[in-house]
């Protein structure tokens, strides 16, 4: 019989609200990328990174995640395209996991492995060498949130977007380009998180977990609709390491 599915991830090329126009922005902010090592905490299936090293072809690649399921995804992609001499991914908690210090980091979405915005920033520039460009991505509230999205998100635990920039620059950093997660790329994002399970249920209709996992994505979506839509962002800071 088959299996649950264990995540909504089968129909996101990102585990980020990102769309490609914005992807390829973001990879072109942390030029100089020629002979770079690329360091990606919380790669997920690494998407990002693959497409930064194809974008440069001096550049090398490596990734950390603590997800075997994105890991196999991501590792089954460079072999498909033909990356296995110049990425390499790793299962493997980010916080412990050790490399050199690289030319450029990516931590999307995984501030709350190290504890915190300010956590992060400080494990980062810890990684990086001096003038090494850091894509961080990280929440923020763009409007005052509701009682349902303080369920799912503290309040304390992100500030507005000002405060995000402000407490980089006093981790160490300069900020060289800003951008955030549109709320087209938002509802793409959320849409097919949820399709990748809602498919499932189609298909198996009668599965001994279909309500388990129907309820996910209905907990899910109501989180996405009457929760933190359009109060909760996601902003992506390409940073310098001073």
């Amino acid at each position: 019989m088959t299996d649950a599915p264990a995540n909504g991830h089968a129909y996101l090329d990102f585990n980020t609200p990102l769309s490609d126009t914005k992807a390829y922005d973001l990879i072109n902010s942390l030029a100089p990328l020629r002979d770079a090592t690329v360091v990606d905490y919380g790669c997920g299936w690494a998407e990002l990174l693959l497409r930064a090293v194809e974008h440069e072809p001096g550049a090398t690649g490596l990734g950390v995640d603590s997800d075997r399921y994105a890991i196999d995804r991501g590792n089954a992609n460079i072999r498909a395209r033909g990356l296995g001499e110049r990425v390499r991914l790793e299962l493997a908690d980010v916080t412990s996991w050790e490399t050199p210090a690289a030319d450029v980091a990516i931590s999307i979405g995984s501030s709350h492995a190290w504890g915190g915005t300010r956590q992060t920033l400080e494990a980062m520039h810890a990684r990086l060498k001096p003038g090494g460009r850091l894509l961080l991505g990280d929440g923020f509230w763009q409007s005052e949130p509701n009682a349902r999205a303080l369920e799912i998100f503290q309040r304390d635990e992100f500030g507005t977007l000002d405060e995000l920039v402000d407490l980089a620059m006093a981790c160490g950093y300069r900020l060289l380009n800003l951008a955030t997660a549109s709320m087209d790329e938002w509802d793409s994002f959320e849409s097919r998180w949820c399709a990748g399970r809602e498919r499932w249920l189609l298909d198996h209709p009668d599965h001994p977990e279909a309500a388990e996992v129907r309820a996910i994505v209905d907990d899910h979506r109501d989180g996405w609709l009457k929760g933190y839509r359009g109060s909760f962002g996601l902003a992506y800071l390409t940073l310098a390491r001073r």
